[in-house]
């Protein structure tokens, strides 16, 4: 009898050992690299139950913090660790940049480069959205304060969060990013505190369908409490922190004894009581003409445009007519103290020449100052937001310090 053949499907089918069974290998040994990023995941996870880093104020916490120490030391650990970094605990790190060689010889597990897929290049269909792309914006850009320098900043912080303990600051809703995103307030990102202490801003004409609007730009210098900074763009920032984000208050001390200013929440029983106005001069005498960023800030009780009238007849106005460059409606405000404040402030940037009238009197007007119109426009806001108090202005460099 002839012997039958054996066919691969009864090879198979014959194997009552388990032979033949495909087990895929797994490795239950970590390597060092797995060690590090568990042990960064315990941080990591920390924060997220407590929404800061962790202090000194208990032996489980201590140890921590001493592991995060020892990470944001070890710059080659960075490297590894900053993927997982969903707080950016680790700071800003330079990351190996990949070359073209790299890429192409890079394993191509996706099929990326494979010839015979779709090559329409301009279909973006895994671009970030604009507001992920914001939120990237937002971390990638921060980096680590030194020590020294973020000493300032640390007071101020540990400051809000005792006044937020208090009741003297309150923490609500941020809607509106141009009406509520200003120069020297507090604002909560993420659970993390960050002071906006500066920016660059400018009026820029965008385009829209039912027609062009104006609105401001620019980049910021924003502190977080966690000992970083960043420059990201206004309204990146705006967008970020209405997304995850809230509102710090000012508290309602008075500034300069009794100097109140309501921060734009007018309400029905608010007394405006007057205007802040800036003017720039027309004045065709070459000693004024040739001086470049000269303005005049001042408090009007009444219309500016009655106060400025007879311009060219008065010594403050420098015997010329004026243009009106900004005006500001004012609230609940004692007028003498506030220009008084304005002109305090710009002391050391203030006018000095002698000027004469029809009669041959010399006349030295003191209400005039040569600072540029932005820096103007900050120290309003700094007035309106009660931060004055913590800057100065640097006649040098043009700027507002802190003090």
């Amino acid at each position: 009898m002839a012997k039958k053949k054996l066919t691969i499907d009864d090879i198979f089918d014959d194997d009552d050992f388990g032979l033949l069974d495909s087990k895929t290998k797994t490795s239950l040994v970590k390597t060092d690299e797995d060690r590090l990023i568990d042990s960064f995941e315990e941080i990591n996870t920390f924060f997220d139950k407590n929404q800061r880093e962790p202090n000194k104020s208990s032996m489980s916490e201590y140890g921590l913090m001493a592991k995060l120490k020892n990470f944001r030391e070890n710059e080659a650990q960075k490297k590894i660790l900053k993927p997982f970094d969903r707080h950016n605990l680790l700071g800003y790190v330079e990351m190996e940049k990949q070359t073209i060689d790299d890429i192409l010889n890079d394993d191509d597990d996706l099929g990326l480069l494979d010839s015979d897929k779709d090559l329409d290049i301009f279909k973006f269909k895994h671009t970030p959205r604009p507001e992920e792309r914001a939120e990237a914006d937002f971390v990638a850009q921060r980096k680590p304060l030194k020590e020294k320098e973020f000493e300032k900043y640390e007071a101020m912080f540990h400051k809000v969060h005792k006044e937020i303990k208090e009741g003297k600051r309150k923490i609500l809703p941020f809607t509106n990013i141009e009406k509520n995103l200003h120069v020297g307030d507090f604002y909560l990102m993420d659970g993390l505190l960050l002071f906006l202490e500066s920016a660059n801003l400018k009026k820029e004409e965008w385009e829209q369908k039912s027609g062009n609007r104006i609105r401001v730009e620019g980049r910021t210098r924003t502190i977080f409490e966690n000992g970083t900074y960043s420059n990201m763009l206004y309204r990146s920032l705006g967008k970020q922190i209405q997304k995850n984000g809230k509102l710090i208050t000012n508290t309602y001390e008075k500034i300069e004894q009794d100097l109140f200013v309501n921060t734009g929440l007018v309400k029905e029983e608010d007394i405006q009581s007057g205007w802040i106005y800036v003017l720039k001069t027309k004045s065709t005498n070459s000693q004024i003409a040739n001086i470049k960023d000269l303005y005049k800030v001042g408090f009007a009780s009444n219309s500016v445009d009655e106060r400025i009238k007879n311009a060219r007849h008065e010594a403050t106005y420098l015997y010329a007519e004026v243009q009106k460059v900004a005006t500001y409606k004012v609230y609940n405000r004692n007028a003498d103290k506030l220009e008084s404040l304005l002109h305090r402030f710009f002391a050391n940037a203030c006018l000095d020449i002698d000027l004469f009238n029809e009669k041959g009197q010399r006349l030295n007007p003191r209400e005039w100052f040569v600072v540029p119109f932005e820096v103007i426009e900050e120290t309003i806001q700094l007035i309106l937001n009660e931060n004055i108090v913590n800057y100065q202005y640097d006649p040098l460099t043009k700027k507002i310090k802190l003090k």
